[in-house]
């Protein structure tokens, strides 16, 4: 069996997905700094490539504390549209957008601030707004000239505690909303906090225990597809135990935006655990193939959203997509690096590392899981992931895999029904060994893909994530239908 080549598979992707928008270079617009009247200021900022952009708002009340805000602004072009936001709940109206506070950063003591961000989509020019107002009060940054009547709210400390090394300043922590328990009943509520025992993932009661899921797109092209129509349809309609949160790293992700993405990624964190669901955050990397090129940004990211989500149970870490073109002692040495940073601030958590060959356990580079238990990662609480694609990878994948899961713990965190391009018809009788082996070994996965990406792999027909209607199967692909039969069956997971 010849090798996967992936990068060609993610480079169909990105061009049946968004055209030009993958041939285009990010491109970093001025900040746009709006203070406020009577006791606030908005700085705004964004980046922006053909057809697309993130915006970052950071919001600061200088005025009388306020227990709910409403921030207003208008965008300069038509044709500039927020398509998906993250820390605030968004509405727009030909040109004017409102954004509302959620439950978490409501309350905004007097010098106190907060960040909130979007994707959009533009047409014809993407200029920033000059003008926002905060609860209806335009907002020019004058300071108040009397003291406020109430007293600052004082913000209570993190109940975990910081990363002991600061990340870089490009992407601070994000202050963690307070931590709710999962709903009763759901994954997270009934298997808590996750250990790996043996070569198996447990829950709290020690059992081995299997979670199905779905992989998101990448976020910078389908974030329409991720909100809370779609996870309700995932958690509910599908039964879903799993939200894999797919962060590309490289091809307009988060290089072009650390703080932006880092806090899509925590948004989507949020949902999938007010649902019961279990969140594998994906620090997506692929081209280049050596993870040691993004060493710095994964310290970054990592220290984030570790410290930002340490008090859920329900989080886990994959460090490294699908590492490729270098030796499985090199992802060792990064896994070793990055391992540490996840611990200072989040040290029960379960961490994903990918294996060589595209994570293949090193199959598609002439090799095989030998190199992984003769030199295994020097870490508890960690798994090895493992991709395939049913058309073509088969029976010399399968059995590598049942002899592998035998000596180290696997987590299958993507897999597609198709193809290794992503493309093609659905084979249905090698996906359906793929997920009996998976089921009996107990090995967890998430398939690739929860969107409405025009390819194969999609679970979505194209044209779904715009019109909203994501339950039930008329607007699911062959795919989309096969992976939502399998997942619903009962999960039976072991309290005792």
């Amino acid at each position: 069996m010849t090798s996967i080549p992936r990068p060609s598979r993610r480079s169909l992707f990105a061009a049946s997905a968004v055209g030009a928008l993958a041939l285009a270079t990010a491109a970093l617009l001025p900040s746009t700094n709006a203070m406020a009247a009577t006791g606030c200021s908005v700085t705004y900022t964004t980046n922006s490539w053909q057809g697309g952009f993130t915006a970052n708002i950071t919001i600061q009340n200088l005025g009388d504390p306020v227990n709910q805000w409403t921030l207003g602004f208008t965008f300069p072009n038509s044709g500039q549209r927020v398509d998906q936001g993250w820390s605030a709940t968004y509405q727009q109206s030909g040109s004017a957008v409102t954004a509302k506070n959620l439950d978490y950063n409501g309350t905004l003591g007097t010098g106190a601030s907060t960040t909130i961000g979007f994707n959009g989509s533009w047409t014809s020019a993407n200029p920033n707004p000059t003008a926002f107002t905060l609860n209806g009060t335009a907002c020019t940054g004058s300071v108040p000239t009397t003291p406020p009547t109430t007293p600052p709210r004082t913000t209570p400390p993190p109940t975990t505690p910081p990363p002991t090394t600061p990340p870089p300043t490009t992407a601070p922590p994000t202050s963690p909303p307070p931590t709710t328990p999962p709903p009763t009943g759901t994954p997270a509520g009934i298997n808590g906090q996750l250990r790996v025992c043996g070569v198996n993932l447990c829950n709290q009661y020690g059992k081995p225990i299997q979670l199905r899921g779905m992989s998101t797109h990448g976020l910078q092209w389908f974030a329409n597809c991720y909100n809370d129509a779609s996870l309700d349809a995932l958690a509910n309609d599908w039964q879903a135990d799993l939200l894999r949160i797919s962060m590309y790293v490289q091809e307009q992700g988060y290089e072009t935006n650390p703080t932006g993405f880092t806090n899509q990624v925590n948004t989507l964190v949020d949902k999938a655990s007010a649902r019961g669901m279990y969140a594998l955050i994906d620090f997506h990397t692929l081209t280049p193939g050596d993870p040691m090129y993004n060493l710095d940004r994964a310290k970054t990211f990592f220290a984030s959203v570790s410290a930002r989500n340490a008090g859920k149970k329900n989080v886990i870490y994959e460090i490294t997509n699908e590492p490729n073109g270098v030796s499985w002692s090199t992802i060792k040495n990064y896994a070793d690096q990055v391992i540490p940073v996840i611990r200072a601030n989040h040290p029960e958590a379960v961490i994903l590392v990918g294996t060589r060959g595209w994570s293949s356990l090193g199959i598609s580079e002439s090799g095989n899981s030998d190199e992984i238990v003769n030199n295994p990662v020097s870490a508890s609480n960690i798994m090895y992931t493992f991709h395939f694609y049913a058309a073509s990878h088969k029976d010399n994948y399968r059995n590598e895999v049942q002899r592998a899961a035998a000596r180290i713990p696997l987590f299958v965190t993507e897999f597609g029904t198709v193809t290794y391009t992503g493309d093609g018809a659905v084979d249905t009788a090698s996906s359906t060994a793929w997920l009996d082996l998976l089921d009996r070994l107990k090995i967890s996965y998430a398939n690739w893909t929860y969107s409405d990406a025009n390819e194969g792999s999609a679970s979505f027909k194209s044209g779904t994530c715009a019109s909203g209607q994501y339950a039930g199967t008329a607007n699911l692909t062959s795919s989309g239908n096969f992976m939502r039969n399998r997942i619903r069956t009962p999960d039976n997971f072991p309290t005792s």
